[in-house]
């Protein structure tokens, strides 16, 4: 039997837009029978550290319009980001990985996001995990 096809997310930015794309397209890869590998860096692994996963924030460019945009995610019960992870486990084979250095950078310990992710790796191994894989996006 064939492997299953890699989907990659780098998930370098933290703000809710950014953290929902992750989550809708991890969990929709892994229902399709993909191997699902998210790659935490910088101000994701920060925002989880601090358990602020969830939180509805937005960049500065889209200020005018992010009240509304939070009363409709309410609105139409948009699940939260740490639920549709939590979904794309059950459904799928999904992994999360927070990046050691990112870890580092961040100045995060390591016990503050291991509860919340599969494994802490180098570069070196997550690159080598990654290598293969039919999709890669940077987020």
């Amino acid at each position: 039997m064939a492997p299953k096809p890699k989907f990659v997310i780098f998930a370098h930015n933290a703000t809710y837009d950014k953290l929902h794309q992750v989550a809708t397209l991890g969990l929709t890869a892994a229902a399709m029978g993909k191997d699902v590998i998210v790659i935490l860096l910088f101000w994701t692994i920060k925002k989880l550290a601090e358990g602020k996963i969830d939180q509805i924030d937005f960049p500065p460019e889209y200020a005018a319009s992010a009240e509304e945009v939070a009363r409709l995610l309410k609105e139409k019960k948009v699940p939260k980001i740490s639920e549709m992870l939590q979904d794309a486990r059950q459904v799928g084979q999904f992994r999360l990985i927070a990046c050691s250095a990112g870890l580092e950078y961040m100045g995060v310990e390591s016990g503050a996001v291991e509860k919340n992710v599969d494994e802490v790796l180098g570069l070196p191994a997550i690159l080598s995990l990654t290598a293969e894989a039919e999709t890669k996006l940077f987020i």
